[in-house]
């Protein structure tokens, strides 16, 4: 039985629920045939949500992560909520299911992670440093010069309110080694192995490798501010995003 989980995530980032088949359960957490749920990677936070079973019970996903070791390529592991210990032990291979996420929480990650993309095109240096969680992102750069949180804020609304659509297309890898220059992260390289590489796209803006989830369009961001810019060495600027509203508040 293969143990490759298919990325619905990959292709439609707006799907929320799917339904599934549990291939294997164990200790290293429930790995299913076709997954909405995002691992852990490229910076981005793995996605939290539930398995609603055929008896309508429902299994708390805490955290989602690729799987890790020989044979484990292609694996995206759902990692439940402690305390559901006797619920788990009534699951077996090849019980049907529904993965839904927790939306709110994985809209928030993909709002954040295309004002990073954003940020990108206003701050023209290789990034060596991301995180992106539900409440705030970051991007470390490796540079000298000194930003501006206002300029860099105003220059965000405008990419935002500009309404740029945003998507994806594939490459080989081989396209990737032809143009070097799509890659702007020093820390994180596009997986490989596959074949291709997923590039994100917002049209007059950004163009570079990215798996991660995105919304369709700039104007979808909404009001994003810089909270905080920080010299962490002498070559590295860190920036600091947040929602606007949770910066107002």
């Amino acid at each position: 039985m293969t143990t490759h989980s298919e990325e619905l995530f990959r292709e439609d980032s707006t799907l929320r629920e799917c339904a599934a088949i549990v291939l294997r359960i164990d200790e290293r957490g429930l790995l299913l045939d076709r997954t909405v749920f995002y691992p852990l990677g490229g910076g981005q936070a793995g996605d939290v949500g539930e398995l609603l079973l055929v008896d309508g019970r429902v299994v708390n996903i805490a955290d989602t992560r690729k799987g890790k070791g020989e044979g484990a390529e292609g694996e995206i592991l759902h990692l439940p909520a402690p305390g559901q210990e006797a619920l788990l032990a009534g699951l077996q291979p090849g019980i049907g299911l529904v993965a839904r996420l927790n939306w709110p929480r994985r809209h928030a990650l993909m709002r954040f992670h295309s004002a990073t993309h954003l940020l990108c095109a206003l701050v023209p240096h290789p990034v060596d440093g991301c995180s992106i969680t539900e409440t705030y992102a970051r991007l470390d750069f490796h540079m000298t010069e000194a930003l501006s949180k206002e300029e860099l804020t105003a220059g965000l609304a405008r990419l935002v309110a500009e309404a740029h659509p945003v998507s994806h297309s594939w490459i080989s890898e081989a396209e990737l080694d032809a143009n070097p220059g799509l890659v702007r992260s020093m820390s994180v390289q596009p997986p490989r192995g596959m074949g291709r590489v997923r590039v994100l796209k917002i049209d007059g803006v950004d163009l570079q490798p990215c798996g991660g989830t995105h919304v369709a369009n700039t104007a979808e961001i909404g009001a994003v501010v810089v909270t905080k810019i920080e010299k962490k060495s002498a070559s590295t600027r860190r920036v600091v995003l947040g929602f606007a509203e949770s910066a107002a508040g």
